[in-house]
């Protein structure tokens, strides 16, 4: 047996209940995939979007019904040999990629104030709709795990002042029929972690020019503090994680002194029918 032949049967053996168990349960509860849908899994090179690119593969061969998928790759400018190691990755397990420049980096590197991390996200996004309309796909898969879900919800409530999480899919608003799904939303990172440890595989990591020159930038810090949060208290309590994900979905309305409906919009207080 052939080495991405190894790293896929881990998926689905040693890992089938952490891992391959909740990414099927993500997609079947959320409903991410349809028949016919094409999906463009987008792949950063980290340790989570190889492992969904994996997984969608896997799902594919042996799913009830028909869907296509592409792996697109996004270079926003890479420094070192991060986009040699994304390759020499995609061999070693078997994934046929998409590769194309963009110049994210750059510009994220020479513009003033803001957070560089929400424009880079911003800017990614964009370019990974656009790819996937090109290649005829309908949505773009993105690897954030049950942990993303987790603190961002907490970074959020806490500099944000609102409540508001990561939802599990989304419909684009500026590409026309598009839409985003996350199918690891119920992966947690320590399984992850210890997949890639399992197959001996070595991901890169964010490779930003702008964290590599400012190591304490705001969203990287302030996630970094709810990791340290969120363990601080589950040493208290186990569960602790898990009980704010299912709040998630456990919201008590008639207790919500306030709400909107979108961004932009009008707050509505809950004395308007009291």
């Amino acid at each position: 047996m052939e080495r991405h032949q190894l790293i896929e049967r881990s998926i689905i053996k040693k890992y089938r209940k952490t891992i391959w168990n909740n990414f099927v349960g993500s997609i079947k509860d959320y409903e991410l995939i349809a028949p016919n849908d094409k999906i463009a899994v987008c792949i950063s090179g980290g340790k989570d979007s190889m492992l969904l690119a994996k997984c969608m593969q896997h799902l594919q061969k042996y799913s009830d019904f028909e869907f296509g998928v592409e792996y697109i790759v996004m270079d926003p400018g890479y420094i070192g040999n991060n986009r040699q190691q994304i390759i020499e990755n995609a061999k070693i397990m078997d994934i046929p990629v998409h590769i194309f420049d963009t110049p994210i980096f750059e510009t994220v590197y020479s513009a003033q104030g803001g957070s560089p991390c929400y424009l880079c996200a911003k800017m990614r996004r964009g370019y990974l709709y656009k790819m996937a309309q090109e290649l005829g796909c309908n949505k773009i898969a993105l690897g954030h795990h049950f942990d993303d879900v987790i603190e961002t919800t907490l970074m959020s409530m806490l500099y944000g002042a609102e409540i508001k999480t990561m939802m599990p899919k989304l419909k684009s608003t500026n590409h026309e029929g598009m839409e985003l799904i996350r199918p690891l939303y119920m992966v947690r990172e320590k399984d992850i972690i210890s997949w890639a440890n399992y197959n001996e595989l070595h991901f890169i990591n964010c490779a930003c020019k702008v964290t590599e020159k400012d190591k304490q930038s705001n969203d990287g810090s302030k996630r970094q503090e709810m990791k340290m949060l969120i363990k601080k208290l589950k040493d208290d309590n186990d569960n602790v994680d898990m009980n704010i994900f299912k709040s998630l979905h456990n919201v008590n309305l008639s207790t919500v002194i306030g709400y909107r409906k979108s961004d932009g919009d009008d707050i509505h207080i809950f004395t308007e029918n009291y």
